[in-house]
């Protein structure tokens, strides 16, 4: 039975409402006096009741809605004025205008007052102007990027460079810059955040116009407003690529209104009314209990209140509903009326029965508004304060200013100075008045971290509701459905298509990630407990199988081993042989899905949907509301239309030799049988290689939670974590700042008052942003580096080792791996070793030796993976593991993996340098050999200790720990094979010849600018890659002079085919060099002498020491045979000059026989000069180096007998012809054949192929014929 008038009915539950033929005076409810009392107090509540909804005939619920009727009337001033108000022109509902009121490209939300850049610098502005009085709206700043926020005229006229207030009669705020702007610029208010609040105040009155920031004014920023007739002004932004803001005309109610300014829209205020009555009725009800038996009515407090099913409180609230549902249409009734509502009911009573309360209302809000709940679930999206709650309560954790200040009133900051890091801190002696602060900020930070504490384990539990897999009565699982959101909204920020914006703060997806890891980790281990054979959460990995058997969809990410296309193809016999799993030959002839338009959807598909994937984000079959694609009101519901890739569902259960065919599906097509599958199917863990357990490791679905996680800290969480560190370098920095500004308020004299001003006011400056900064940092350290988050990241790292190590051992499969795993394994480790220090050390973590051990394994072995063929992740695998061999506690670990991959290791990095990067491979063995070196044992080069402060965490920075053990593995390998050195030595000569070649061309040119008399500046990028060629260069010669130290032989033994060739090049290399450096006044000095930016590592020592290391282990340390053959070549080559050796020691030129070495020349280079860096053996090496070539030298000159130039080898012009070339008959010298012949195989001269190189002697009638190299 419905009410008259009510046009409802109720469908979930039966209620007999017909009276009793019997009892002719009762209703068959209550007794009819009974009713009434209860109506006129339910309906009689309202304060602001007109007189004849108190009128004395009997209420009932036949007349009801009539007296509803007449309580809602309001009088003639509170009706919403539709037409023009004084002072406004426009529509009465205010909104962006995207027809014709904007400039550049922009995404504009379907509510038309959400706008995200995405061109150059867009304009918009809105479709309602003000010509008179005083009017404000507001803006949601999104994203805290470059915007100019204000007002226009429609005269205004914008481009791609000219915005909202680079105009006349346009006018700005940007909190960007901090700058308000009207043709000129200047500083003007407080920079504004993601999540603030700006007010647009306009006063056409008294012609002012100005800004708030969270409420707070900024000040006026513009006086003296042109107005009159034909000026009206319009709010408009504009804003660059990819920011984003909110606007409020007063669709909602002001988040700070100001008093005398009126929004631009009206609030809806005869609804307004309504709407307040009928919830003062639904408070009546809720304090008013019936007692049939007595007959009397009952006052209680309404926390207590409870719904037991009584028809007569039922269809009293069903008529109050009937009235309030549409209502709720409008989001300003929401926010103003029902959200007041329902957060009154949890302040008054405790939490459990404030709880319990607002379920019940809740389940009377879905019996009655079951017809409205859409309307209420999208009111309820819309409602900006239930929005920015979810968004800034539940998911991050975001304190704002005033609450830190409470919670920290008193603030500190370590009062520290570093030059060179952390052993260089210098600790000043801590006053009793820094203690007491010290101490006072500690303890705010412990109120801090508990008040933090109790929100996040608040949100730990609604992420465990989330997941919650038991509650499929009636419908799909609470988890199922989050995967399905899961999944799009990892998709939605993962995608580059179209290059929209992420749609989550990046801030937000750090908590939320360290939430669903306690949530995921809670259903795990229970999981376990009553499941003996899974494992627990310590022991989590991602099965391969879930890689390649489609279960999961991975959008667009690249695979190891390339596109998952390419694969299928390729390794589908693999597939078919290890996992059980054939392709469909349609899938392999599909076209790729990224070709297809994500917001269509082929029209089979939409015919197969069943009806339950309708109601959970598939197509409907009404109208697609706005709030389902909204970046701004609905971004966590951005979740449709995009295909997975999962396999046919088996209905038998498969035989270890029947295969399963796959072919595409749609995500929301998946049931919980594909993902846990079933007692026929493996579900996620379809295609199980031979290689993997029986059992499985924990439910399927935690599984793909799980891989979601890891691809959440790849996506955004690990950058998100490096920004937030520059908060502790930022309090250094003003920390250092105030210091140095305090010494100078001690200094200034007291009479040079000017300066004390402005010294007090930038100590002012300091001090203030210091306060701000140590609270940021208490609250960065309590929520970001905490010991549990910390724990939380070490987790992953080790869920990712476990997962690339059993991805390994499927062989070829390995190639279906996604390439972010092993991303999120090498910065997962970065973040840990890196931002989470020193407060807490990564030592003191469980399993720490085992895990870097395992992690060295994976980085010396994957490094030069056949498998592997993603340059980006071969070059960050690369580059993890150069800076994993420059910590002492890292390089131990790689020590610690097995000899065989130790050995496996070196020869890839020996590999010919041609076939592959070699920078990194090149920096590799530097650090292997960094401090066994001549002169290789200082952390930063001498000459930068004082003019550069550098961080001291870099890996370049790190103290030597060179690693005989691996040079050992070096040594061996290049004494194995007679083509393994020579081929690795000639492409390291070859690169040393192509990068200092490089270094001498640029700095020529950065010489001639720098010379010329117009001003000129050199291209910053010019001397970052002159830098880059010259710390090449000396790490080249570096490894020069590892190799010559651990296996003189293969240049010193001139049995080997390879070794005089090899021992001249290098010689004529390093002439070369030191000619170059050592020449006096010369290109290298005059570029040193100019210590241009970014050249700062540009320096004689780095170069000379490498080279004199070289010349020392040739021409010192070796057998005297030895050294003889290293001191002909040498003093052979036409480059030598005896000067060059001489400029190492100071001495312009060399001394006479028999003669002590003067003392250096202070103002010239000299290896003594470096007492600190080079020892006194390695200088009386040096000293003795040459003594030897003066001697020889001179002997050599009085030997040796003039050549004609026909003699000479036409390619060097150096040495005598010795060879002769088959079958052409060209000659050289034996030399230059040989480099020759070690890249090409024709001849030098005429291109003919060589097939044998003779000895050649002037006026020999034989020669002796070897096979061409």
């Amino acid at each position: 039975m419905a009410s008259k008038g009510a046009g409802m009915s109720f469908s979930r539950k039966s209620y007999r409402l017909t009276s009793d033929a019997e009892k002719s005076r009762v209703t068959g409810i209550v007794q009819e006096k009974l009713l009434n009392d209860y109506l006129n107090r339910i309906f009689s509540s309202s304060e602001h009741a007109p007189p004849a909804a108190t009128s004395r005939k009997p209420l009932n619920f036949q007349n009801l809605p009539e007296h509803l009727d007449q309580l809602l009337q309001v009088d003639n001033e509170e009706e919403e004025s539709q037409g023009q108000v004084e002072g406004r022109l426009g529509p009465s509902t205010v909104v962006l205008d995207h027809t014709g009121g904007f400039e550049g490209l922009l995404l504009v939300d379907d509510d038309l007052l959400g706008v995200i850049g995405h061109s150059n610098f867009g304009t918009i502005r809105s479709t309602t102007c003000v010509y008179k009085g005083k009017w404000l709206y507001e803006v949601l700043i999104s994203s805290q990027g470059l915007m100019q926020i204000g007002w226009c005229t429609i005269s205004c006229r914008f481009n791609q460079e000219e915005g909202v207030g680079d105009t006349h009669n346009s006018y700005a705020y940007d909190g960007n810059r901090v700058r308000k702007w009207n043709v000129t610029t200047t500083n003007y208010g407080k920079a504004w955040a993601a999540g603030d609040i700006v007010s647009c105040l306009i006063d056409l009155d008294d012609g002012t116009l100005s800004f708030c920031l969270n409420g707070v004014s900024l000040g006026t920023a513009f006086e003296n407003l042109s107005r009159g007739l034909g000026m009206a002004y319009f709010p408009a932004i504009s804003l660059s690529f990819k920011e984003s803001v909110a606007f409020n005309f007063g669709s909602r109610p002001l988040r700070y209104p100001v008093a005398g300014y009126r929004p631009l829209q009206d609030p809806p205020s005869a609804d307004l009314v309504r709407a307040q009555r009928l919830l003062g009725c639904f408070r009546a009800v809720l304090s008013v209990e019936l007692d049939p038996v007595e007959g009397r009515l009952l006052d209680k407090e309404s926390s207590k209140w409870r719904l037991r099913g009584q028809p007569t409180v039922l269809l009293t609230l069903a008529h109050i509903f009937h009235h309030f549902a549409p209502l709720l249409r409008k989001v300003y009734l929401v926010e103003a009326v029902l959200m007041s509502f329902l957060l009154g009911i949890v302040e008054k009573g405790t939490p459990t029965q404030a709880q319990s309360v607002v379920h019940q209302v809740l389940d009377l809000l879905w019996l009655f508004m079951e017809i409205h709940y859409l309307r209420l679930t999208i009111a309820i999206l819309r409602h900006e304060k239930s929005r920015k709650f979810l968004l800034s309560n539940v998911l991050p954790l975001r304190v704002e200013e005033a609450g830190l200040q409470e919670l920290i009133p008193t603030t500190w900051w370590p009062h520290c100075s570093s030059r060179e890091g952390k052993e260089s801190t210098e600790m000043k002696e801590e006053t009793a008045e820094e203690r007491l602060r010290r101490r006072a900020y500690e303890r705010g930070c412990q109120r801090l971290r508990k008040r933090i504490e109790v929100v996040e384990e608040l949100q730990v539990q609604i992420l465990k509701l989330l997941l919650d897999n038991k509650d499929d009565n009636g419908g799909e699982a609470s988890r199922y459905i989050f995967l399905t959101k899961f999944r799009k909204f990892l998709q939605e920020n993962a995608s580059g298509r179209g290059n929209m914006p992420m749609l989550c703060p990046p801030e937000y997806m750090v908590c939320f990630l360290h939430r669903l890891i306690s949530a995921l980790r809670y259903y795990w281990d229970e999981y376990k407990a009553s499941n003996p054979h899974a494992s627990f959460s310590e022991e989590a990995y991602i099965p391969p199988q879930v890689f390649y058997n489609g279960k999961v969809d991975y959008f667009d990410l690249q695979r190891l081993g390339g596109l998952l296309s390419h694969l299928r193809k390729t390794l589908k016999d693999d597939l078919a042989s290890k996992a059980n799993i054939v392709i469909d030959p349609l899938e392999l002839q599909s076209t790729a899905m990224d070709d297809l338009d994500e917001d269509e959807e082929p029209a089979p598909a939409m015919a197969q949907r069943p009806m339950q994937a309708l109601a959970v984000g598939g197509p409907l079959p009404l109208p697609r509301p706005g709030w389902l694609s909204s970046p701004t009101l609905g971004r966590a519901n951005r979740f449709l239309s995009t295909a997975a890739v999962s396999l046919m569902t088996p209905r038998r259960p498969l035989s270890t030799s029947e295969k399963v065919k796959v072919r595409t599906l749609s995500v929301e097509q998946r049931t919980r049988e594909d993902i846990e599958g079933s007692h026929w199917n493996e579900g996620l863990l379809l295609g199980r290689p031979p290689e993997e357990p029986e059992q499985p490791l924990t439910e399927n679905s935690l599984l793909e939670v799980l891989d979601g996680a890891v691809m959440m800290y790849n996506l955004s969480v690990h950058q998100q974590l490096g920004k937030m560190v520059g908060v502790s370098d930022d309090v250094n920095e003003y920390a250092m700042a105030l210091r140095d500004t305090e010494d100078k308020l001690r200094r200034c004299p007291k009479r040079r008052k000017d300066i004390l001003a402005e010294l007090t006011k930038s100590q002012k400056v300091f001090s203030e942003k210091l306060d701000h900064l140590s609270r940021r940092l208490a609250w960065v350290h309590a929520t970001v580096y905490s010991q549990e988050k910390m724990l939380d990241i070490y987790w992953l790292l080790r869920v990712c080792l476990r997962t690339i190590e059993h991805g390994d051992r499927t062989g070829s499969l390995f190639a279906f791996m996604p390439e972010f795993y092993l991303s999120v394994a090498i910065n997962s480790y970065s973040a840990l070793k890196n931002y989470f220090g020193p407060v807490h050390s990564m030592e003191e973590l469980p399993g720490y030796e085992e895990t870097l051990t395992r992690l060295a394994a994976i980085l010396a072995k994957h490094f030069a993976d056949a498998r592997i063929v993603g340059t980006d992740i071969r070059d960050s695998l690369m580059q993890a593991l150069a800076s994993y061999v420059c910590y002492p506690h890292s390089l131990r670990a790689v020590e610690r993996i097995p000899e065989e991959q130790r050995i496996a290791m070196v020869r890839n990095l020996l590999a010919p340098y041609e076939q592959r990067p070699w920078a990194q491979t090149n920096w590799i063995l530097v650090r292997l050999w960094r401090g066994c070196g001549f002169g290789y044992r200082y952390t930063r080069l001498p000459h930068l200790l004082k003019t550069k402060l550098e961080d001291a965490n870099l890996p370049s920075l790190q103290k030597p720990c060179p690693s005989t053990l691996l040079q050992q593995h070096m040594a061996d390998l290049l004494q194995q094979g007679p083509d393994v050195a020579p081929s690795f030595l000639n492409s390291v000569l070859n690169q040393l010849n192509w990068a200092f070649s490089e270094f001498i061309g640029m700095i020529q040119e950065i010489q001639q600018a720098a010379e010329r008399l117009e001003r000129n500046f050199v291209d910053s990028r010019q001397l970052k890659v002159c830098a880059t060629c010259f710390d090449l260069s000396v790490s080249l010669l570096r490894v020069l002079e590892m190799t010559i130290t651990l296996v003189p032989e293969i240049f010193l033994d001139w049995t080997r085919p390879t070794s005089e060739m090899l021992l001249r090049r290098l010689a004529q290399l390093l002439n070369q060099v030191l000619n170059r450096v050592t020449a006096e006044r010369n290109l290298f000095d005059r570029v040193v002498t100019l210590r241009l930016p970014g050249l700062e590592s540009v320096d004689h020592y780095p170069i000379l020491v490498a080279v004199t290391g070289i010349l020392v282990q040739l021409l010192v340390r070796g057998p005297a045979s030895e050294r003889e053959q290293a001191t002909s070549v040498l003093l052979a080559d036409p480059c030598f000059q005896l000067r060059s050796i001489c400029y190492l020691l100071g001495q312009p030129e060399p001394p006479a026989p028999g003669t002590a070495l003067p003392a250096p020349d202070r103002k010239r280079f000299s290896l003594q000069s470096y007492a600190d860096y080079i020892s006194a053996d390695e200088l009386a090496q040096v000293e003795q180096m040459l003594a030897h070539l003066t001697s020889a030298s001179a002997q050599a000159a009085a030997a040796s007998l003039p050549t004609s130039e026909e003699d000479l080898c036409p390619i060097c012009y150096a040495h005598p012809i010795s060879a002769v070339f088959q079958p052409c008959g060209h000659k050289s010298c034996k030399a230059c054949i040989n480099q020759h012949l070690m890249n090409n195989k024709d001849c030098f001269f005429c291109k003919t192929t060589i097939v044998s190189v003779e000895d050649w002697e002037k006026g020999a009638n034989t020669s002796t014929t070897s096979s061409a190299a």
